[in-house]
């Protein structure tokens, strides 16, 4: 039996008092990726959003954030879209970037099917999934954040010569998303089973729950995909 996580206290107030970080909250009526596709359009201006130019990397399932956090103190000049589609697990994330004041993280609660709904075409230089869910049961391959029904809506919404930097723990996941990766005409720049084979990577920001399964000592998985410049 599943349950459901309690509504924070006081949630609608706190969600306002964030509300200049949210960039998207979920159209109603959008229950598919081909629905979003083909029936909305609330496209976000992104110099607008962020007040610059600079280029645009996207985290898809950022969790408490402390991954994209991290990443964007370390790089300024980058402008950071955290999507979570949980409100009130979005919320957590949102109020460390207004305590931390973080100036370059933005945010969109709404679920990866609805990209194309709000990101421009070819506006992204990096899509990251870290630990997204690796649906396992038979039957739900088609709802992995890898499979190729994905992977074709993120070869639209990133630049030529745009990357996916994926981090899993799930080995088979990890195998199935190479074989999508390269059946979609991205190059594989690199591949770890076991990134922390000889300690972290000084580069490398540990996300939570990768912190969890190092100390079990169990092998992180990395790749790193590359969209070709000749891509369509």
């Amino acid at each position: 039996m599943s349950m459901r996580m309690r509504k924070k206290r006081n949630f609608d107030a706190r969600m306002e008092a964030c509300g200049d970080l949210l960039l998207a909250k979920g159209a109603n009526g959008i229950l598919n990726m081909k629905e979003a596709a083909e029936n909305y359009r609330a496209l976000i201006n992104f110099p607008a959003a962020f007040g610059n130019d600079n280029p645009v990397a996207l985290e898809i399932g950022c969790g408490k954030g402390g991954f994209v956090i991290a990443l964007a103190k370390t790089t300024p000049d980058v402008n950071y879209l955290a999507l979570e589609k949980m409100s009130n697990v979005i919320l957590t994330p949102m109020e460390e970037v207004k305590k931390q004041g973080v100036e370059n993280v933005r945010f969109l609660n709404i679920r990866a099917e609805c990209l194309p709904c709000y990101i421009p075409e070819n506006s992204l230089d990096v899509i990251y999934l870290n630990f997204s869910t690796p649906l396992p049961k038979l039957g739900y391959a088609t709802q992995r954040l890898t499979h190729r029904n994905f992977l074709e809506v993120y070869k639209k919404l990133l630049k030529k010569g745009g990357k996916i930097i994926q981090k899993t723990d799930d080995r088979d996941f990890f195998d199935f998303s190479l074989e999508e990766y390269k059946a979609c005409g991205f190059a594989l720049e690199e591949v770890s089973y076991n990134l922390h084979e000889n300690g972290n990577p000084q580069w490398n920001i540990v996300t939570e729950y990768e912190q969890k399964w190092v100390e079990r000592g169990l092998p992180i998985h990395r790749a790193v995909a590359k969209l070709s410049l000749e891509a369509d």
